[in-house]
């Protein structure tokens, strides 16, 4: 699609961010969503250094999970006494603020406004406290008949379901064992990426004064289960999944290159949007055709390092920041590979899930504030790549210091790209026998680190798919789906169904 420069006011620019961090001693005194939303969008007003709240004309809030509201975008507007032509409360998922973001500085180019926000919070940490101590928090009263966002078990086949296999931390282990096996390595040597990548994330949250957790992992502390540190679905433990129990508040301020020069703010602290891309997988991850990579997340990475590329060099090194979606470790190792960078990468500009915290949907609302300060303090291009759902919804932005070399693009689709590489989906059967290979699989622990089951993906004689279950007391067969030195990928056994009609597999 071609594209023509546009005016300055049809320019977009990032100018000004803000978060809050809320950590409560008194868990009444803790701020609901809707007054961290207030909070973060008056830090990024301060931080732009011009007066823009009253001036909103796009307002987009990142879906809440701790707490319900009746018409949220309404209530924000009314708390900041602005009447937004566009006012949009979305659905469930942790690439949205890169998509509002996009489409809010689409906006701006399309000449529909000149002042936008996005905005996220979540008090997952004080609703939980508050829960367990039995107190009813101050906030504004809790909309119970406001329907619950559609997530995890709503897309999903009833046997996923039935074994436990529909909620983020028992689905991504899916891909961490078939990218493992796919790229060669053993589940050890995976396990050692894993905790080198993720000592890098704390790394990195360390040194962010808006990060939850402000220390440095090694990589044996965030691999190596223990009481503190359990198992929740092998091979992942606590620390090596997202933290959801935390209470901030991201906002983004947006307008357009005339309008920022005519408020007086300085060049080096606008942020240009150059695009990005967006693409999707199937909802129900059962009918995807494999596990070893995501043909969304090649075709929307591929397309941002092309427009990130410089004379024609397209690869990840044209990108001096990069903030790679960080809720297990199997997402950023595979796009890492698809920018082409190796082990050594440097994932991210926030802290990641696990130690930035993950305020569920709006995460990545803090790293594109994490990328503006990085990009203003001197780094040149900035990537940010956003994920939600079980590896299904993937969307990418290209920020930069630099006015980019041509329009912003408003198709950023490349669903095209990715459907065409998509091979053919085996039929998903809830009913087979005899020998059967594994394709991916998972060990899912209660909370006393015991295993409640284990749970494989196979591919039957027929090249069908099944799930089936392996019982706690089937010691044999989960040793070797957790055999350290040698993946079960590709292993034999045999699949019968019990009792209960749920298929089983054990090794054989």
């Amino acid at each position: 699609m071609t594209t023509s420069p546009l005016p300055e006011d049809r320019i977009p620019v990032i100018v000004g961010v803000g978060e809050i961090v809320d950590r409560p001693k008194d868990i009444a005194a803790g701020l609901e969503p809707l007054a961290l939303l207030v909070e973060a969008l008056k830090r990024a007003e301060a931080d732009s250094g011009a007066q823009w709240l009253a001036e909103i004309q796009s307002l987009d809030i990142v879906n809440f999970l701790s707490w319900r509201y009746q018409d949220p975008a309404r209530q924000l507007s009314d708390r900041l006494g602005i009447k937004p032509a566009h006012a949009y409360y979305g659905p469930v998922g942790g690439e949205s603020p890169i998509r509002y973001l996009h489409e809010a500085a689409q906006r701006i180019a399309r000449g529909e406004c000149s002042v936008a926000a996005v905005c996220g919070a979540e008090a997952q940490g004080t609703a939980t406290r508050a829960e367990r101590a039995g107190i009813a928090l101050p906030w504004t009263p809790f909309a119970h008949d406001v329907p619950e966002p559609k997530r995890g078990a709503a897309f999903q086949k009833p046997m996923a379901v039935t074994l436990g296999v529909f909620r983020p931390v028992t689905v991504y282990p899916f891909y961490e064992a078939a990218t493992s096996a796919h790229w060669g390595q053993t589940p050890r040597e995976a396990m050692a990426e894993s905790g080198r990548l993720w000592a890098t994330y704390s790394d990195v949250a360390a040194q962010n004064p808006n990060a939850w957790l402000k220390r440095h992992f090694t990589p044996e502390e965030i691999t190596t289960p223990t009481p503190d540190n359990r198992l929740i679905a092998w091979p992942y433990t606590k620390l090596m999944v997202a933290n959801p129990t935390v209470n901030m508040g991201g906002a983004v301020l947006i307008t357009s290159l005339a309008k920022a020069r005519a408020a007086g703010i300085a060049e080096h602290r606008l942020i240009h949007i150059w695009g990005g891309a967006s693409a999707e997988e199937p909802r129900d991850y059962l009918v995807r055709d494999q596990f070893f990579e995501s043909h969304a997340q090649n075709a929307v990475l591929k397309a941002a390092m092309e427009l990130g590329g410089d004379d024609g060099q397209v690869n990840g090194q044209a990108f001096d920041a990069i903030e790679l979606y960080s809720c297990f470790p199997c997402v950023p190792k595979m796009a890492r590979r698809t920018l082409g960078l190796g082990a050594d990468v440097q994932p991210t500009v926030t802290g990641g899930l696990t130690f930035f915290g993950a305020p569920l949907n709006t995460y990545m609302t803090h790293a594109a504030c994490a990328m503006v300060r990085k990009l203003r303090s001197g780094a040149g291009l900035g990537l940010l790549y956003g994920q939600g759902g079980f590896v299904t919804k993937h969307h990418a932005l290209v920020l930069s210091r630099q006015p980019p070399r041509a329009a912003l693009a408003q198709d950023t689709s490349v669903q095209a790209e990715a459907d065409r590489h998509r091979g053919p989906v085996p039929e998903f059967v809830t009913e087979a026998g005899g020998k059967s290979a594994v394709e991916s699989f998972t060990v899912i622990y209660g909370r006393n680190n015991e295993i409640e089951h284990g749970v494989v993906m196979l591919r039957t004689s027929d090249h069908a798919r099944a799930l089936a279950r392996v019982p706690a007391r089937d010691g044999q067969t989960l040793a070797h789906l957790m055999n350290m030195d040698r993946t079960p990928v590709g292993s034999s056994g045999d699949l019968v169904s019990a009792d209960d009609g749920v298929l089983e597999w054990r090794v054989g």
